[in-house]
Order: structure tokens, then sequence, then C-alpha cells
């Protein structure tokens, strides 16, 4: 069976689902929406898909599909989402599922509810490194998790690699609160977080967060942007088993594009895993190597990807993983950063 597949959204990430996608002879994309007039019909075009519309309401009357890609903007994920669950579509939404918990738990349950396929394409779950770490740790190779270290460097901030965010709208919102950002936490937070506790298979139980924004520009402010989201996050977190956990994302860390580390440190080993989304490493100390301090390379198996998962669960009729309900999880640990570092205490996770 070929499962019908509606892409919402046509903007920047678009193109890598058509991308993930195309390659799967289980899917097969049918048509697209963006509500930019125009934009659809030409996305449509210059990817080969059949049909395209300039709203969600017109692609839900028309129905000739069985699941929806979302990636609109992260502030409509949910009324979007929404919109396709009371229609019985299978959803694979982009992250975050949601700005804050409450909303991210409305999703969830209603997609549980309607027996839906849900997922949220956390795109580091489809680094082999991470994949074969949590393995590793759930084997009991590195013996009992005590200190855990999860990092995501950026640096566009400081480098113009990307182009130069005092002058690029695309740049420029995301410093913004006024515009709808919730700055690095909320950007890549969630993505930090998942990394952290899915490469340690465990959830964290507390945590203390310290949020800062830096100044950048006379005033904080450049046009109509008010440069006032965080850009840095620093947090302890303590696991359930007890586990210290220090977790960081930086737009300030030069040097770095977009680069995610974890290390695992356990009673008998430790694991270092390295991605910066596209190539992985991972590496580890085990072993007669303990004594030594010394490090080896392993080799990584191959994994399934996202979309591949996605259009697994469709084919099974179970959901995947990563859900929305774990995504849920992860915005309740930022809500809770949130809360730690406006307070200047710590929070702890019900």
């Amino acid at each position: 069976m070929v499962h019908r597949l509606l892409l919402l959204g046509t903007g920047g990430i678009a193109g890598h689902h058509v991308e993930e996608f195309a390659g799967l002879s289980n899917c097969s994309i049918v048509a697209c929406v963006d509500q930019v007039p125009g934009r659809a019909a030409t996305f449509a075009a210059d990817n080969k898909i059949g049909a395209s519309f300039e709203s969600l309401e017109a692609a839900i009357a028309w129905g000739e599909f069985d699941a929806a890609i979302n990636a609109t903007p992260d502030g409509v994920h949910r009324a979007t989402t929404l919109a396709l669950i009371a229609a019985k579509k299978h959803v694979f939404c982009e992250k975050p599922l949601a700005p804050n918990h409450a909303d991210a738990l409305t999703m969830t349950e209603a997609a549980e509810a309607a027996g839906v396929v849900n997922m949220v394409n956390l795109t580091y779950r489809n680094s082999p490194a991470i994949q074969e770490a949590r393995r590793m740790v759930q084997a009991g190779e590195i013996g009992d998790l005590r200190h855990v270290e999860a990092s995501y460097r950026q640096s566009w901030l400081v480098s113009k690699s990307w182009g130069d965010w005092r002058v690029e709208g695309k740049w420029l919102w995301r410093l913004s609160s006024r515009h709808g950002s919730t700055g690095v936490l909320g950007d890549v937070g969630i993505h930090i977080l998942d990394f952290a506790t899915y490469g340690a298979a465990q959830d964290i139980v507390s945590l203390h967060a310290d949020l800062v924004t830096f100044p950048k520009a006379e005033g904080e402010r450049i046009g109509d942007y008010v440069l006032d989201a965080n850009d840095s996050v620093a947090m302890t977190a303590r696991l359930k088993s007890g586990a210290l956990a220090t977790i960081m994302a930086s737009r300030f860390t030069t040097g770095h594009a977009n680069d995610l580390s974890l290390a695992l440190h356990g009673t008998m080993g430790a694991i270092k895993v390295e991605t910066d989304g596209k190539a992985s490493s991972l590496s580890a100390c085990l072993g007669e190597d303990v004594d030594q301090q010394r490090w080896r390379t392993l080799a990584l198996p191959d994994v399934k990807r996202n979309a591949r998962r996605f259009a697994d669960a469709l084919d099974a009729g179970r959901n995947g993983d990563p859900s929305f309900r774990r995504a849920a999880d992860m915005q309740k640990l930022i809500d809770a950063a949130f809360e730690s570092s406006a307070a200047r205490l710590p929070v702890s996770i019900s």
C-alpha cells in the first residue's frame, strides 16, 4: 500500500521532507498547502506534486490523502494539527510540537483519542551514534550512569556563514519574543533535551536553569525587532537514577555551525556522541581502557530515519517514536527551564 501524504507548508524545511520521503516506495506526497498566494502551486510544479491548495480547509475538503507532514511555522502547529486529527489524518509534525506543554498535551491527547499515528521530526534521532549509545546504556555496558554532559552549539550570532542576522528577518525574528521567538531554549532546547535523555535512557526529574540574553545592538533593538529572546541556556538536572546532568545550548559558541555532543559516564565505562546532523561519531572508554583513559572509535550501525519510522508506523497501524507524547514531555522540561530561570530556583518535574 502506498500512503498518500499532504505536505502542509512549503517553506525552507519543505524541501527536506520531499527529499526524505522521496526515497520511500510506500509513500507519495500527493499534494501541498501554503497560504501565501501562488507559493503552493509553484512548489508543486517544481517538485512534481499533483495537487496544491492555499488553505488547509480546502485540502481537507478534497481529502485524497492519508497522512500529513506538518511543516508550518511553530505557532500554528496546534491549530493545523488539531484540524488534521479531526479529519482522522495521521500527522508527522515538525518540532517543537507546540510553544508550551499545555498545548502540546492537548495535541497529544487528541491524537491518541483519535487513534491516528502521530510523530514529531526530532531530526537528531536519525544519528546512528545516538541510537547505538542508547543501546549500550540499556545493555549495561557502561555500568550505572553517574554523569551526563550534553551540548548544542551554534554560532550564527558570531559568524556570517549563514548570512548577517543584523539585516535579515529570517534570523532577526528568532531574537524577538514579540515576533514569536522563545530563544535558543525554545528553538533547539527540545533537540538537546531529547538527545540527552534518549541517549541516557532516563527521564529528568528536576532541573535548575539559567537563561541569558546578551547585548547585541544599541538599545537592544533593530527596527521592529526588540532583541529580548534568550541567546544561551545552561542547566543542571537530576535523572531518575540520581545521575547528574549538565546541559547547555547557545548561539554564541564560536567555531560551531550546528553541533551536538553527548557524553555518558558510568561506573564501568563512558561513551561520547558527536553529530552535526549529517555525520556522526561514537567513541567509548570501556574495559581495560578505563585504567588508561583510552578512547576508541566504534563502528556505527545502519538505522532507520524518522521518515522511514513514520512510514513503518503507517504500515503497522501503530504509533511510532518520537511520538507527540515524547515531544510533550520535552516541552514540559522546556517550560520548567523557563520557570526555573525566572525564579532562580530548581524545579521538580512531575
